[in-house]
């Protein structure tokens, strides 16, 4: 028979110890790895948490322009509107009175007065209206000599004229009219006011103009 050997006790507790190394060390190297994972793991959390906070924080300053923008804004229009109806009050006109159109016209032909040496009246001013006159004041003529004669003629009597701007007037309305269909002709691409003013300037030298004429006593009041 053959022959039965015995346990090794020793050779059986070194296999022992030797796995239970190889146990230890391998649970050791993968709680290292775990530790390991789990540190860059959070690394990573920790760069997407940064992230996250300054573009929050970029968003709250855009928000925070924003408002003050519109803060600087809504107080510029409140400025603005707060000084328009001031503004519309200061410029709305006020009506004159048939007295105060009356003074103003007479201060205008004063300083009309004292400019005429030195400047050219405008055609304007022989057209200023007098507020109180009546229709019994117009005067119709179609010619230079019939405007002077209806204006020095008052009732049955022949007399000087009170008024030689409203001689003035008559004359160069009738002259207007007759010489502006022949300045049309001339000047066919003048607008009216232009050819007015045409007329005007030709007036200033024209010897029908009563200023050109002495011997009309123009001046007589």
């Amino acid at each position: 028979m053959p022959k039965k050997f015995g346990t090794n006790t020793k050779s059986k507790e070194a296999r022992d110890k030797r796995e239970a190394a190889k146990q230890a060390d391998k649970v050791r190297r993968e709680a290292q790895e775990e530790e390991e994972y789990w540190k860059d793991d959070d690394k990573q959390v920790n760069r997407k948490l940064l992230r996250k906070a300054e573009k929050e924080t970029r968003h709250m300053e855009q928000i925070e322009r924003k408002n003050q923008l519109k803060k600087l804004h809504d107080e510029e229009m409140d400025k603005l509107e707060s000084a328009k109806p001031q503004t519309a009050k200061q410029e709305a006109p006020s009506k004159l009175t048939q007295a105060q159109i009356a003074a103003a016209r007479e201060r205008l032909n004063a300083q009309l007065a004292q400019l005429a040496p030195k400047k050219q009246l405008q055609v304007q001013d022989y057209q200023l209206q007098n507020p109180n006159r009546t229709e019994d004041d117009v005067v119709e003529a179609r010619t230079v000599e019939d405007a002077i004669k209806a204006l020095r003629v008052v009732g049955d009597e022949a007399v000087t004229e009170r008024h030689p701007e409203k001689r003035m007037k008559a004359v160069y309305m009738a002259y207007e009219e007759r010489v502006l269909p022949e300045l049309r002709k001339e000047n066919p691409g003048m607008r009216l006011s232009q050819l007015k003013q045409l007329a005007f300037k030709n007036f200033q030298t024209s010897p029908e103009n009563p200023k050109n004429q002495p011997h009309l006593d123009y001046n007589t009041k």
